[in-house]
């Protein structure tokens, strides 16, 4: 046997090792992967608590109608068996095709995803991606369809049952769950085919090599013979070009069938000795690609990602073995030393980064731990209003995106911690639908509140009692901002109902307002003649006489109406006027007021409502407090005068402040008797 045969056969059982390892590596990945972290056991151990009939019953159920409930769709135990069969006997070529689709496919957070994305999901990897490359995909975006669905189902059985239904008729049914398993079925019809076509294949891939190689055993005899050598070593290329595209063989006759290949490919090397022309001309080009082959592999060495060096270095040695005869012996073991020190390297590599991972993982670990424990903490303290709400949402959904980024955690913890933090999650998504199932209730009661407000608004906007009215309509309006939020598919509805009755009553009364202050800018054109003619009025009749023209002019100023509110200065103007003739007649100076006031008590009456009735009431009450007031302090002022003679002079001033703020609590309580004829 040669040097590079025995190097080959040696290399050959590290590469068992190395794949074994590799093989335990993938596991360990996909175990590792958040977002695919339920393994087919899980999900099948979940399929027994999930599904509680038998196979050929969730078969059967492919046929019910849309209104009937079905199963989810078991996984085959009997075909997962031979799958997995099938898969370890691949050789390792296809085996590392394989892992590379698999890591090929985008790991998504299928956690994150609704059931209808999920759907859609499945389909894409199905029309997309060869079948035995997604079970791990499959697996995860199942689990995670069946959680959801069964957390939906829940709050409906919840809600079934508070609303006073029986347990025993609760029935749920979600056209998605029929589409989901459709899906499935398909999967699996998918997967069945491929590993029956692929048992056929391999062992028939497996018979074509093995007649190859009594083929090339044959050619050795033809050497020397009538066949030039020409012939011969065309008949040897054509072998050659066969056995490259022969197709994938069982992973456990692979090196028996390659080492008698190359065994026999040598053989006819040495054979062709007879020509070296040829031997040496195909040993050089050999040599030539094996050459690039090491230097592909020693660039491998200085890459990084040694997962990805190591993956490529496996289609090197398949390029190596596969595609490339044998070179010329004396440089056999030189080339053979070479590549296999560059070899070494990326697997010692690939060795320390397996030793550094379990650290890795352990801190991933402690970080995955952290971020549950903040989701609990803040599922421990749910907030009472909506805002709160959005910012703990906020929060989590963060937290959330950092557990998915931080990387893998021990293969022996991924379970444990990937339930603790689904059932953090779970328990902080429960406390907010609860927050806003009652927000729902509150909004609900809301909605009558307002509703209540509309029909009050709706019931006055015609009333004629402006003053009443438009506090009423004020009221309504505070009380409606006091309200609080309703469902905001009514939102818009009621506001515009609300809006229109308030609007409707407020341009009634700003149409009126407007015809009001038309007649009040004519009244003040009167008004304004008025008073220029009651300051030329010349008063030459009797006492009597003056008297009554004065009061008439007073009536005619009071029947004239109001004047704008900006203008209302000519009433102390027309006031001043009337002092001046009132001065001129032999009245008191109570009854002079009190004529005056009548025209006061006149413009008050004129006014809408009562606040301004109510405003001069609480005036005038003051104004006798306040002289009753004066005349008790100067009462008790007049006790320091007891022995001071009555017509001392501070004695007679404080006697005359007394009669006159009597005079003045007279006027002010004749005043109020006549306000209160008003009312």
């Amino acid at each position: 046997m040669s040097e590079e045969n025995k190097a080959s056969k040696t290399e050959e059982q590290t590469e068992v090792k190395k794949d074994s390892a590799l093989k335990s590596d993938s596991n360990t990945e996909a175990a590792n992967t958040e977002t695919n972290s339920k393994t087919a056991d899980i999900a099948e151990k979940q399929n027994e608590e999930l599904t509680t009939e038998s196979i050929n019953v969730v078969q059967s159920a492919k046929n019910v109608d849309e209104d009937e409930d079905e199963d989810f769709a078991e996984e085959d135990d009997d075909e997962d068996e031979d799958s997995t069969d099938l898969e370890a006997a691949l050789s390792k070529d296809v085996e590392d095709e394989s892992t590379q689709e698999r890591h090929a496919i985008p790991e998504k957070d299928y956690d994150s995803l609704t059931k209808q994305e999920l759907i859609k999901e499945f389909k894409n990897l199905l029309n997309n991606y060869n079948v035995q490359a997604i079970k791990e995909h499959v697996n995860a975006l199942r689990t995670s369809f069946i959680s959801k669905f069964e957390e939906e189902q829940d709050e409906a059985k919840e809600k079934f049952l508070e609303e006073g239904g029986n347990i025993i008729d609760f029935r749920y049914y979600n056209p998605l769950k029929k589409d989901f398993n459709s899906l499935y079925y398909e999967y699996r019809d998918k997967r069945n085919s491929y590993y029956q076509n692929l048992k056929k294949d391999l062992n028939a891939n497996l018979e074509t090599r093995t007649a190859l190689i009594e083929e090339l055993k044959e050619l050795k005899n033809e050497l020397g013979g009538e066949d030039s050598i020409n012939t011969t070593f065309d008949k040897f290329k054509d072998i050659q070009d066969r056995w490259r595209n022969a197709g994938n063989i069982p992973r456990d006759r692979y090196n028996l069938v390659w080492n008698n290949y190359h065994h026999h490919v040598e053989n006819f090397y040495d054979f062709l000795h007879l020509n070296r022309e040829f031997r040496d001309k195909d040993f050089k080009d050999n040599l030539d690609k094996k050459l690039k082959l090491i230097e592909q592999a020693e660039e491998l060495t200085k890459d990084s990602d040694v997962n990805r060096a190591f993956k490529e270095l496996q289609m090197l040695h398949k390029i190596w073995k596969e595609e490339i005869g044998p070179v010329s012996k004396e440089y056999r073991e030189e080339i053979w030393e070479k590549f296999s020190t560059a070899t070494r390297k990326i697997h010692d590599a690939r060795q320390d980064y397996f030793k550094n991972i379990d650290k890795i993982f352990e801190e991933n670990l402690e970080k995955k731990q952290e971020v549950i424990s903040k989701i609990e903490a803040i599922a421990n303290k749910p907030s009472n209003s909506h805002g709160g709400w959005q910012k703990q949402m906020k929060e989590v959904n963060t937290l959330r995106e950092s557990f998915f980024e931080i990387g893998k955690v021990p293969k022996k913890d991924n379970e444990p911690t990937w339930k603790a933090f689904k059932k953090a999650t779970r328990e902080f998504n429960h406390n907010k639908n609860g927050f806003y199932k009652d927000q729902k209730k509150e909004q609900y009661d809301n909605l009558q509140k307002k509703l209540d407000l509309i029909q009050l608004a709706e019931e006055n906007k015609d009333n004629e009692d402006v003053q009443a009215t438009i506090d009423l309509m004020k009221r309504i309006q505070a009380d409606w901002k006091k309200v609080g939020h309703v469902p905001r598919k009514d939102s818009d509805k009621i506001w515009k109902r609300f809006k229109k009755a308030c609007n409707h009553f407020f341009d009634r009364l700003h149409a009126e307002k407007n015809e009001i202050l038309e007649e009040e800018k004519v009244n003040l054109e009167k008004k304004t003649a008025l008073l220029e003619k009651t300051k030329n009025v010349k008063l030459e009749g009797t006492p009597d006489e003056n008297l009554k023209a004065i009061k008439a002019i007073i009536k005619e100023w009071k029947d004239t109406g109001r004047v704008p509110h900006s203008k209302k200065s000519i009433e102390q103007d027309f006031n001043k006027v009337l002092d001046g003739l009132f001065k001129s007649l032999d009245l008191s100076r109570k009854d002079a007021e009190l004529i005056k006031y009548d025209n006061r008590v006149a413009s008050l009456a004129d006014q809408d409502g009562n606040h301004a009735l109510n405003k001069e009431r609480f005036f005038i009450t003051k104004k006798i407090e306040e002289s009753r007031a004066e005349i008790n302090q100067l009462e008790n002022n007049l006790g320091f005068f007891q022995h001071v003679a009555d017509d001392n002079p501070l004695v007679k001033e404080v006697h005359k402040n007394i009669a006159e703020h009597k005079k003045t609590l007279e006027i002010w309580k004749a005043k109020l008797k006549k306000l209160k004829t008003l009312y």
